[in-house]
């Protein structure tokens, strides 16, 4: 538990007072919470996500899971996901360190690995008990930002290093798809970034199964196998995800904040948004401005 300490000491030198916040190492963010929060939706990025101190629930259309500083979080592809810091407060904070994959990095092990896994739809939402390398190795990533100079050279070296111990992990196989340009992970992966370029405008199935590669009855398959939801669904989500940040974060009124993330109807705006919020848009963000941090998570 020694590293986890080293962890928390660096993520709490240099998080935000309150929040997520990117640091000068690309891919890196540092989250910092001092109060338990509302369940936030989210979109998580394929990254790693390791707890140095408190916990927090992450769920997918019904699946949750919990984690702390005994585990940690692999998301391999992006996901709309709902956090909920359960432990955190002022004395002892929730600290958490993201560092999201990189794509190019993950190819160039492969090729140099040259293993292949069996194809077949992975878990894209897991937790691991915690390595001790793989946190000193986040340690030395987060310790980068007190020498930035440093930065540019022995950055890609430790994350390479991450890559190579998740890559031999448990969960080997999820990030060799992950890296595997036919595999269904990444085809689905390519679909989820057309749509979240363009998820505002009116969904095109066939624009979207050309882009992953996929015919669209395979895209609908694999999609739905792998998020556990349709490529409507996930931009439903996106839309009101994004609207509820504009109405929290920025200040806009619902009938902005709908028009602004692609919905023609307020009715059916506000319809959909209590769907997934449990609650009208004002209620709804009155409510989360009386918890303390909620707008910081946006």
């Amino acid at each position: 538990m020694d590293k986890i300490a080293d962890l928390a000491q660096l993520i709490s030198r240099f998080a935000p007072v309150s929040g997520m916040s990117g640091t000068a190492v690309p891919r890196l963010s540092l989250i910092r919470a001092d109060h338990p929060s509302a369940p936030v939706p989210a979109v998580y990025e394929a990254s790693l996500c390791i707890i140095a101190q408190g916990s927090k629930r992450v769920s997918l259309a019904g699946q949750s899971v919990v984690y702390d500083a005994s585990s940690y979080l692999l998301v391999s592809v992006d996901l709309p996901l709902i956090g909920h810091v359960l432990e955190a407060s002022p004395t002892a904070p929730y600290l958490c360190c993201k560092i999201d994959f990189d794509p190019g990095a993950l190819a160039d092990l492969l090729v140099t690995e040259r293993r292949v896994s069996p194809e077949k739809d992975l878990p894209v939402l897991a937790v691991y008990p915690s390595d001790p390398d793989l946190i000193d190795a986040a340690c030395r990533l987060v310790k980068l930002l007190a020498r930035p100079e440093t930065i540019d050279v022995l950055a890609p070296l430790v994350e390479r290093e991450i890559l190579y111990r998740l890559l031999t992990g448990p969960h080997g196989a999820t990030l060799r798809q992950m890296g595997t340009v036919d595999s269904h992970l990444n085809q689905v992966s390519r679909a989820i970034a057309t749509i979240r370029n363009g998820f505002q405008a009116q969904l095109r199935i066939d624009e979207i199964a050309a882009a992953s590669g996929m015919s669209a009855s395979s895209l609908h398959a694999h999609f739905k196998a792998i998020t556990r939801m349709t490529p409507l669904e996930y931009q439903k989500q996106l839309r009101l995800q994004q609207a509820r940040r504009l109405m929290l974060a920025d200040g806009a009124n619902a009938g902005t904040a709908g028009f602004a993330v692609g919905y023609d109807s307020p009715s059916q705006f506000s319809r959909e948004y209590r769907r997934l919020f449990g609650a009208p848009p004002r209620q709804d963000i009155e409510r989360l401005q009386a918890i303390p941090g909620s707008a910081a998570a946006y």
